[in-house]
């Protein structure tokens, strides 16, 4: 059975899943909770996953993948893991990356400062060795990172992983999963003329296969709708649509109306059309929507004006025009705000439910999320 925990650690994501025969991947880390506020609602990150992966069959995560480098997803990521480029990251507590997912973004930027800093060196570290690394996009700049280094394309090709293909390492009949890999798309980063963290963050849909039916899971990291919009066009052309439909949308950039329009909206933001289109069509009505965030703010409260993520008009549009009552969990919300917990979601022959909030032992299972039948697409 496989199941998918979202942390409560406020503006920040982790992602863990635990695949059909119990490998773990990481989606992001970032543990946030400050250990010397008693006060502090985030729960301890590092402990929760220590203590899950020394309980599993495993003593490493099959796959580590980071969205991209802002310190809401790496923060003390070089704390936690063991790393190959240098010994200091190497003690017998750190548990160690099967395989490591990044961006392009992650090889290339240069000036990155603390966690983000330490996971490029070994992204850089692993893609020079061809090995045990997965990397999202081959922009110009990425070529010429490896020339500079006497490598080509060509010679690391196995490594990468363009938009539009199915990630390898995974597949449906060996694992019960697949990914899709949706976003950074090379053309768009050459456009740019420094890294666009949030813009070139990987986007990827998750397929399930539990007793001959799909479950699919969209991971859309912190894109702006413009990034949304291109990923739905160039799906659409290409006749990928299927590769957009979603049972479990985890939402871009802490519920940011940015990543619905440009336009916040008085009560509701009104999302452009590409974004309604993903959303309203593609989305299951019965399916869960995730949002790794602080509370939605209160209308009128002092949080309601501040500039950041969540936005309670982006939230209203999430609520009233996309899933059923109840069915859009905030990690800082569930079960309450004064003391959140991990939200767990098992998806099994019936598709996705919520399993319980906190500790896997507590497994009541409440609502659900009706699957589709496999057919090979």
């Amino acid at each position: 059975m496989t199941q998918i925990t979202f942390f409560p650690i406020g503006n920040a994501d982790t992602s863990l899943v635990e695949l059909n025969d119990g490998r773990r991947m990481l989606i992001d880390f970032a543990d946030t909770r400050n250990p010397n506020d008693d006060a502090d609602k985030r729960c301890d990150l590092t402990k929760l996953v220590r203590e899950d992966l020394h309980n599993s069959d495993y003593e490493s995560y099959h796959i580590v993948a980071f969205t991209h480098l802002d310190d809401d997803h790496c923060h003390k990521s070089s704390e936690y893991f063991w790393l190959q480029h240098a010994t200091k990251y190497q003690s017998d507590r750190r548990k160690k990356i099967d395989t490591l997912w990044v961006p392009a973004t992650a090889i290339t930027e240069e000036g990155l400062k603390d966690d983000g800093r330490i996971i490029r060196q070994e992204a850089r570290h692993r893609l020079l060795k061809g090995k045990d690394i997965k990397v999202f996009s081959r922009p110009e700049r990425l070529k010429d990172w490896l020339a500079e280094h006497d490598l080509t394309i060509e010679d690391r090709k196995h490594c990468f992983v363009d938009a539009g293909q199915i990630v390898d390492g995974l597949s449906l009949k060996d694992d019960k999963v697949e990914v899709f890999a949706h976003s950074p798309h090379a053309y768009r980063s050459d456009e740019n003329e420094i890294e666009d963290r949030n813009g070139d963050s990987m986007v990827f849909q998750m397929r399930f296969e539990e007793g001959g039916t799909y479950t699919d899971v969209l991971f859309a990291a912190d894109v702006p709708h413009e990034v949304i919009s291109e990923i739905v066009d160039i799906t659409k052309k290409k006749k990928n649509e299927d590769r957009l439909h979603w049972n479990i949308y985890k939402l871009p950039h802490h519920c940011s109306y940015l990543s619905l329009s440009d336009d916040k909206g008085a009560n509701k933001t009104t999302p452009v059309d590409q974004v309604k289109w993903l959303c309203e069509t593609q989305g299951e009505s019965n399916g869960y929507i995730l949002s790794s965030s602080l509370p939605v703010p209160v209308k009128g409260s002092k949080e309601d004006d501040d500039v950041q993520p969540p936005h309670r008009q982006a939230a209203n549009y999430y609520r009233q025009e996309v899933v059923n009552a109840g069915h859009m969990l905030v990690t800082m919300e569930q079960p309450k705000k004064s003391a959140p917990k991990p939200i767990v979601l098992e998806i099994g022959g019936r598709g996705a439910k919520l399993k319980h909030f906190g500790a896997p032992a507590a497994a009541m299972l409440v609502g659900g999320v009706a699957p589709r039948a496999g057919d090979g697409a």
